[in-house]
């Protein structure tokens, strides 16, 4: 068995790689061939958190894994990540475990690279400017799948605390220096999306962090940080203005998304203006942007087939470049 790091996973998987795993992993849930239930999700009302256990299984490619993601809010407090997580990889023709690794790094990547996917797929051509809300652990990997997948001027960054942001912000302007990009912080989610061509949500709040009547025509919105049926980071009002409104998996989303689920029973949306799943815009069962005006919403809550895809490229690379450390 192979135990992989962060460090080992970041020396092996690009952002590129991870958006181009996302999007075949997208393709094998539209065709059906990855078995993922949904995810088992317990509680721990006494710490205020939740296990959460996200198996997958794809038989043409004999690969399996299991992710355990927990999430504890109050880690942050005690020096401890708030989502710790590991990866496990499977054997499919033996059921052995091949390798087990850092599903924090591994949850981070593929979430960053499920809106670097929608934004490849379904974003304007030409954007310059890019709004990212929140500053957490997924703010990093979501500001540089944002990068890799158009070439922006700007980046406005809005965090819950300004001086968080600004630490935030002065650490990914080293870090994606790269890109050539301006990263800035803001104060105010309505600085972060004025003019913004696309537009991530990272948060798990419980009210919308932005005011849907503000984004711009042509627009690409992308809001992954709420996960649970009382969390709603996105405006029901950019709903309404969007021409069309995807998901990672339908199935999933109308499981738990609150983002959706409460514009559902509020009856501010219905299901008929849902237009589909990424992974049928890629097969091209269904259509994508049509015209630089549309405002297009993509709502994802993140699918076992990602981590799957992800953990099989991550092993095999890592094998070939001879990179972990076998346990016995």
């Amino acid at each position: 068995m192979l135990l992989l790091s962060k460090e080992d996973i970041r020396k092996v998987f690009t952002m590129r790689d991870a958006i181009e795993a996302n999007k075949k992993a997208f393709q094998l849930l539209t065709d059906g061939k990855c078995k993922a239930p949904l995810r088992t999700n317990i509680q721990a009302p006494g710490h205020d958190g939740c296990f959460l256990f996200m198996p997958a299984y794809v038989e043409e490619m004999d690969t399996a894994s299991l992710k355990i993601v927990n999430v504890f809010p109050h880690n942050i407090e005690k020096g401890l990540p708030a989502l710790p997580a590991q990866v496990m990889l499977i054997d499919g023709k033996t059921g052995v475990v091949e390798s087990i690794m850092d599903g924090i790094c591994v949850t981070q990547i593929r979430t960053g690279a499920a809106s670097g996917a929608a934004f490849d797929v379904l974003a304007k051509k030409e954007c310059k400017i890019g709004a990212l809300i929140g500053t957490g652990g997924q703010g990093a990997a979501q500001l540089e799948a944002m990068l890799e997948a158009r070439k922006l001027e700007e980046v406005r960054v809005c965090g819950l605390h300004y001086d968080r942001t600004r630490t935030f912000v002065k650490q990914m302007q080293e870090e994606m220096k790269g890109y050539g990009v301006r990263i800035i912080p803001v104060q105010s989610s309505d600085e972060a999306i004025a003019d913004a061509d696309l537009i991530i949500t990272a948060t798990p709040s419980e009210k919308p962090v932005f005011d849907g009547r503000k984004v711009k025509k042509g627009a690409t919105v992308s809001c992954i940080g709420s996960y649970q049926h009382h969390m709603q980071e996105m405006d029901p009002v950019i709903l309404t203005r969007a021409s069309r409104i995807y998901f990672d998996s339908e199935e999933a989303v109308l499981s738990e998304a609150g983002d959706i689920l409460i514009p559902l029973e509020e009856g501010t949306i219905t299901k008929n203006d849902f237009t589909g799943d990424l992974g049928e815009v890629l097969k091209g069962e269904v259509t994508g942007r049509e015209n630089d005006e549309e405002i297009i919403v993509f709502k994802s809550v993140g699918v076992a087939a990602q981590d799957l895809i992800a953990a099989r490229e991550i092993y095999d690379k890592a094998v070939k470049a001879g990179i972990g450390m076998k346990w016995n």
